[in-house]
């Protein structure tokens, strides 16, 4: 040993010194080295955990897509075949209404006289009118059925002005002669100014009816004279097993093909197949589901895709499942449900990579979650090590300690987390804060970062099933709900059509799904008419049960033969006995006598009714209010009396007509809706109610509609003659 300036050197003292330099260097550097190697197993536990559970999340978002998707896809398509059927079923219904006519005249001939009959009139053209054409070698004079099926002139005027699916309807003898009815008269001449002639016996609905012996649907044609593509319902009629005509009615095919282009959305439209397996309609402009009528054009029941050939061919039988299948180098989840009533099929199709971009969203997110996260982390332990040794040089014992202690605090709760995130699962992406994180430092913020992702994931997930599963079933309610208040109301016209008196027809647009505006009509005894128009107060779920209730309680006092006045009164005090939620309805009620037109009416609260007395205008009928139905108990109402001459007209409506506001805030008004009706004073019912309705359109425009919009018309012709 020895002693410079009285310090010692070597002896015990400066090896245990030394020692202790060597240890503390030894610890240091066994820490740095223990922490480099932990930070490095660390990053990639953490990156094979981002990766397990970003597939866990790719794959329980794409289930839960999918299901979502097969759910909503299946019942879309189904709602567009139901439509689609219904159209075909109301033609298919008024042709077996046309057949059973024509049987009834052919059995009973000796009964009928022979009806007049005309060749196409220009200045008819625009109007429905009944018209008579033949084929070129016959002589119409010469025909023994003419002037007989030309009785049903009438009966298919009234069903063609009546429907709005129907673009003609006919009755072709067997000796080549035709009655028709349509408004296009002008399209059957020739530049001279002669009428076509028209080979009846020739056109492939007369052959296949009679070839079938029963009612048939024709596949896609053109029509004879406006090369417009349709398709023909007809039947055949015999008397004594022998075939004596041909009915039956056509329909241009424009709406639906309007109607699927207008399906077309990001990533997704709805395609019909014909029965020859070729797309009849579809929005797309290319590709395989590129629509085409053509003898040339490919059966999709024969592509070259087999998995596409067997879908379609099994799409013609039943409801197909959403199935995933590969169609012009991209994938499509495709539908596929039945029309039995012509045969066809409707198939909708969705672009797999436009379902899927919700989970890339998330995805992305949590990429970004994790980096940050992870530079949290590496910024912490760079500054925790800095410390480290700055406090080791300055006091050497207590870094000691220090190291140890830091050492200790430091690898046990990585350790710890290391161990959690490699038992992590891609079915349990739970990583919860424990209390060994509670550290104070940048572990507990790694850790508290990782608990946070962890659950906002399961969140995420959480939601996405729940909204999705909620917004489906409102929306499937609010659907049937829909449904259900219009089958409530009266809504098949003509709704008399044995009644030659008068012609009734009315409309309910609600502003929600459902609404609280209704109307009602029934007779009460032969002679006897019951008109109604009520206004629920608000809109939506609660409007429409009230409406339902309201209307129940006044047909069935109504039905028991009271007088208007009387009805008010026992429906309000039956509404007001058990109305906690203070709900009200406004009602003008009418009953009319048929046989002397004699109009008794009342009015709660309702609109004016609008009057036209025959060769007169529609003017405003000031009557006498009462109080609103609901509102207070032990009301009493009055009645007046109003005298119809035939060809009078009535308009009854509720406030969503006048008040229907443009996007200039300014109200539609009484003023514009009597310049609607009086714009053409012959209209019948129905095009009354059009010719308003097209006012109120042309004058909100895109403005959104705020209020439910009810409208009933009645013509009085006279009474029984």
């Amino acid at each position: 040993m020895r002693f410079i300036y009285g310090i010692k050197l070597g002896g015990l003292q400066q090896k245990i010194f030394n020692l202790m330099l060597i240890f503390i260097a030894a610890l240091i550097g066994l820490y740095v080295t223990v922490s480099v190697v932990q930070q490095g197993d660390l990053k990639k536990v953490v990156e094979q955990a981002s990766a397990e559970q970003q597939e866990s999340i790719k794959s329980v978002s794409e289930n839960t897509m999918q299901l979502t998707i097969s759910a909503t896809m299946a019942k879309m398509t189904a709602l567009q075949t139901y439509i689609a059927n219904d159209l075909f079923g109301d033609v298919k219904s008024d042709v077996l209404t046309l057949q059973s006519f024509a049987t009834q005249l052919f059995e009973h001939e000796e009964v009928f006289s022979p009806h007049p009959y005309y060749p196409p009139i220009k200045e008819n053209d625009g109007i429905a009118s009944a018209q008579m054409q033949h084929e070129a070698k016959v002589d119409p004079a010469g025909s023994k059925s003419l002037g007989l099926v030309a009785n049903m002139s009438e009966i298919m005027i009234s069903m063609f002005e009546s429907s709005d699916k129907l673009n003609s309807c006919f009755v072709a003898t067997a000796d080549g002669c035709i009655i028709f009815v349509d408004d296009r008269a002008g399209s059957y001449f020739d530049e001279d100014g002669n009428v076509y002639d028209f080979e009846v016996r020739e056109r492939p609905w007369y052959k296949q009816a009679v070839e079938a012996g029963e009612l048939i649907f024709t596949g896609v044609e053109l029509d004879a004279f406006t090369d417009i593509a349709g398709l023909v319902c007809a039947a055949p009629v015999y008397k004594d097993g022998e075939l004596v005509a041909v009915v039956g009615a056509d329909i241009f095919l424009t709406a639906i093909s309007d109607y699927v282009k207008s399906t077309a959305s990001y990533g997704g439209f709805v395609c019909v197949v014909d029965e020859n397996g070729q797309v009849l309609f579809s929005p797309s402009e290319e590709g395989t589901f590129k629509p085409e009528i053509s003898d040339k054009a490919s059966d999709l029941r024969q592509n070259e895709n087999k998995e596409l050939a067997r879908f379609v061919t099994e799409s013609y039988v039943a409801n197909t499942k959403v199935e995933l299948i590969t169609v012009d180098g991209k994938e499509y989840y495709l539908c596929g449900v039945p029309m039995p009533t012509v045969g066809w099929a409707v198939i909708s199709v969705m672009d797999k990579e436009v379902t899927y971009q919700p989970t890339a969203q998330m995805l992305d997110k949590y990429e970004e979650i994790n980096a940050e996260a992870l530079t949290a982390y590496s910024d912490g332990s760079r500054g925790t090590l800095k410390s480290l040794i700055i406090w080791t040089v300055v006091i050497v014992l207590l870094a000691t300690v220090a190291a140890l202690f830091v050492a200790g605090r430091i690898v046990r709760p990585v350790e710890h987390m290391t161990k959690r995130i490699q038992a992590l699962s891609g079915s349990d992406s739970a990583f919860e804060m424990e209390k060994i994180y509670k550290t104070n430092d940048e572990i507990e913020i790694l850790a508290e970062s990782f608990a946070e992702l962890s659950q906002k994931t399961r969140d995420y997930i959480s939601q996405i099933t729940v909204i999705t599963a909620e917004k489906e079933r409102i929306g499937t309610e609010l659907a049937l709900a829909t449904r259900i208040q219009a089958d409530m109301l009266p809504n098949i016209y003509p709704a008399f059509p044995e009644r030659e008196e008068f012609d009734i027809y009315a409309t309910m647009d609600p502003a929600r799904e459902v609404g609280g505006d209704f109307y009602d009509f029934f007779l009460v005894d032969d002679d006897h008419l019951c008109m109604l128009i009520a206004d629920v107060s608000g809109k939506g779920v609660p409007a429409a049960l009230f409406m339902m209730a309201s209307r129940i309680i006044l047909a069935s006092n109504a039905k028991q033969g009271k007088s208007p006045a009387d009805i008010l009164s026992s429906t309000n005090e039956t509404i007001c006995q058990n109305n906690r939620e203070e709900m009200f309805v406004t009602v003008w009620l009418g009953i009319l006598e048929i046989s002397t037109g004699k109009l008794t009416a009342a009015n709660a609260g309702h609109e004016y009714p609008v009057l036209m007395q025959a060769n007169g205008k529609f003017e405003i009928v000031k009557d006498k209010h009462g109080f609103v139905i609901g509102g207070m108990d032990g009301m009493r109402y009055k009645q007046y009396e109003l005298q119809l001459q035939p060809g009078a007209r009535l308009f009854l409506y509720t406030d969503g007509v006048p008040e229907a506001t443009s996007a200039e805030k300014e109200l539609f008004g009484v003023d514009r809706m009597l310049e609607a009706l009086n714009s053409d004073t012959s209209a019948s019912p129905e095009k009354m109610l059009k010719n308003v309705r097209s006012a109120v359109d042309g004058f909100v425009k895109d403005a959104e509609q705020f209020d439910d919009l009810t409208m009933l018309g009645f013509e009085y012709k006279g009474g029984t003659k």
